[in-house]
């Protein structure tokens, strides 16, 4: 390999392995939006010159050495820039809607709804937990789904143009004004030019959706729900450790954006609306985060 060419490597080069002398393509200079994002995605480019051939583990020790230098700039870079929390509550409107609607405006801070249709029908007290997350200006509402698949997913997911029409009617019912959806039972990413599916059934509803206008969104941390009693299982701290390792180690779905999902009937007990606050409040005082709402994912720089 050609030494001092090497030593002559921009900040951002991008990656494809394969044997051969390289040359290096270099980037626009211009920083337009989103470019340290693809940096960060794509650290390494290469062009091969099968003329003047290497070993392919010469070229493979380039790559993960150019690779790691290339992230530890980025990664120096995107910490100076602003960081972005997503607190997102699914399956409401439930018992704990009306909390959760309440600490929002306590601590002033944007939450997003994924609601269930069915949901609202079941009580006049959820169809007013409903019309109070509708009318706080720190919520934002978005589509979860009509039945929530009736808690069979794989079955749901089995007829994609029904499962298709039960977004709509969920969008139709509740006057959703953005079409943005999460999958119930699936943490499937479609937007823009992403597209992660976790399971396979759900693959052909996401596709329908994200073709017809929708943005499909998951999560990168969940706080999980204890199915017997509705209470958080994991600890504050561990929670807001897990927040903090993904936004510093930029390993979430999109650098400097973290996601994060709860559920409503998480909040219904005094101590559950206790440990949402003292997460809300932790992350106020010790960090920079801003609390944004799903509609504006993802920030790239």
């Amino acid at each position: 390999m050609n030494t001092s060419a090497a030593s002559l490597l921009p900040d951002t080069v991008a990656v494809d392995s394969v044997a051969g002398l390289i040359d290096i393509i270099s980037e626009d200079t211009v920083k337009k939006k989103g470019y340290l994002t693809e940096r960060w995605r794509n650290p390494v480019q290469i062009l091969v010159d099968t003329l003047n051939p290497i070993s392919k583990d010469s070229l493979d020790r380039f790559v993960r050495t150019e690779r790691r230098r290339v992230r530890d700039s980025v990664r120096g870079e995107l910490n100076k820039l602003p960081k972005h929390v997503y607190f997102t509550f699914d399956d409401g409107p439930l018992i704990g809607s009306s909390a959760i609607d309440s600490i929002s405006k306590a601590k002033n801070v944007k939450i997003s709804a994924f609601l269930v249709g069915r949901h609202a029908k079941m009580s006049k007290r959820l169809k007013r937990d409903l019309q109070r997350y509708k009318e706080n200006y720190l919520v934002e509402c978005y589509n979860h789904s009509y039945t929530h698949a009736g808690n069979r997913f794989t079955s749901f997911y089995s007829n994609p143009v029904s499962a298709y029409e039960d977004f709509e009617k969920n969008e139709l019912d509740l006057e959703l004004k953005h079409k943005i959806v999460r999958l119930p039972g699936r943490n499937i990413w479609i937007y823009d030019d992403i597209r992660r599916i976790d399971l396979k059934s759900g693959a052909s509803t996401a596709d329908m959706l994200y073709t017809n206008g929708y943005k499909i969104y998951g999560w990168d941390v969940e706080w999980r729900i204890h199915g017997a009693s509705g209470m958080p299982v994991q600890p504050v701290n561990e929670i807001y450790t897990r927040i903090r390792n993904y936004m510093d180690n930029k390993s979430s779905m999109e650098p400097n954006n973290v996601v994060l999902l709860m559920h409503d009937d998480m909040f219904q007990s005094k101590k559950g609306q206790q440990l949402l606050s003292s997460l809300i409040d932790t992350i106020q005082t010790t960090t920079d985060y801003k609390f944004e709402f799903i509609r504006d994912y993802p920030f790239r720089y």
